[in-house]
């Protein structure tokens, strides 16, 4: 009876099929997680072009959108935008509804007792559009008896407007175009809002209205996120650091706002994003 004759592969040829096995069992496992995580699913509202709005085709699109769609790349997870109002962002997020806010948000202490934020990615500040007639100049001559604030509701500007103009009355609307038109039919002093939307709304409007464009308090923009949820708090702010230092926030800055980035740069003011 013969002997079955062994031959075995040099040890290097056995190495690198165990170095494919492996490479191919982490794939597996990491496929496997994206899968078991699903859609991050991203709240914002869609109502503030050119940040967050729909497109002619009534698709979700705009700064925020786009930067959305760069974060879930980096992820290696598929991107769901959630439209909300912007004051049910915070809840929906605690409840676990949205796992992320991508809604230019500005990152407030009062906001960060609720949720966590990420490392600011766009700086900006409260500005406001007034009357073309108005005698306005700075936002103390809006704390006066007679004098009517527009804001809306949940911002920044509203939180403000409530603590800090004690005499004034203050017109608490939904939608920010509402807050516009109560200036440029003359029924509002004031709209006080974020400097870009200033910019833009003056520009739309300037038989009726003018900007004050220097900022009276300076905030930052932040993506939110849930307090437990440090792990992708961390993947978020890695995340921002390489799209800033690979040129992304620039691309968006052309693509969505190049007319307000050269004029804020005629007009002396550094571009926010």
């Amino acid at each position: 009876m013969k002997r079955a004759i062994c031959i075995h592969p040099p040890l290097a040829t056995i190495r690198k099929w165990l170095g494919t096995l492996l490479l191919v069992a982490v794939f597996a496992v990491s496929s496997c997680a994206a899968e078991q995580q699903g859609p991050l699913k991203v709240g914002m509202e869609l109502a503030y072009p050119p940040f967050e709005m729909t497109n002619t085709t009534g698709k979700p699109a705009g700064v925020s959108v786009d930067l959305a769609k760069a974060l879930g790349i980096s992820l290696g997870r598929e991107i769901k935008i959630e439209n909300m109002s912007f004051d049910g962002l915070i809840p929906a997020l605690k409840t676990g509804k949205i796992d992320i806010i991508l809604s230019s948000m500005t990152a407030t202490a009062e906001r960060a007792q609720s949720i966590d934020f990420s490392e600011p990615y766009l700086q900006t500040g409260l500005c406001l559009l007034v009357r073309k007639d108005s005698a306005v100049q700075t936002i103390a001559d809006l704390d006066q008896d007679g004098m009517t604030v527009a804001v809306k509701k949940g911002t920044t500007g509203h939180n403000y407007a409530s603590k800090a103009l004690k005499k004034a009355k203050l017109l608490v609307l939904d939608k920010e175009a509402a807050a516009v038109l109560e200036v440029v039919q003359g029924k509002a002093d004031a709209f006080i809002y974020d400097q870009m939307s200033t910019y833009s709304n003056w520009k739309r409007n300037p038989q009726t209205t003018r900007a004050l464009l220097k900022p009276f308090q300076q905030e930052s923009w932040a993506i939110g996120i849930r307090k437990d949820n440090t792990a992708l708090k961390e993947e978020i702010n890695r995340f921002l650091k390489d799209y800033r230092a690979k040129g992304g926030f620039d691309k968006l800055g052309d693509t969505w706002l190049l007319e307000q980035k050269q004029e804020f740069k005629r007009l002396g003011y550094p571009f926010f994003l």
